[in-house]
């Protein structure tokens, strides 16, 4: 699974250039975890690493130049990401 969030988070950064790569790492990380949280929490049967590898690499492509503009707006995230002087100037 390691290899997949290093993956991932490569990808987040190629589409969003102003974000930190410590601050990517924590969005791929938030976005496995909240949706595999969310789907047992939901009752659905676990699919494995490679459908939530998907999911989430189909949010970096609709999503991710955008992020970082959404952790102000969420309190669910804002904690965790409202460090701005880690992104990119």
């Amino acid at each position: 699974m390691q290899e997949k969030i290093d993956k991932l988070t490569a990808e987040l950064l190629e589409k969003n250039p102003q974000m930190s790569a410590g601050r990517a790492r924590v969005w791929i990380e938030l976005l496995w975890s909240d949706f595999e949280s969310t789907s047992a929490k939901a009752g659905y049967d676990y699919r494995g690493a490679d459908y939530t590898e998907n999911l989430v690499r189909q949010l970096i492509v609709s999503y991710g130049d955008k992020l970082h503009h959404f952790a102000g707006r969420n309190p669910k995230y804002a904690h965790l990401l409202d460090a701005s002087d880690d992104m990119v100037q």
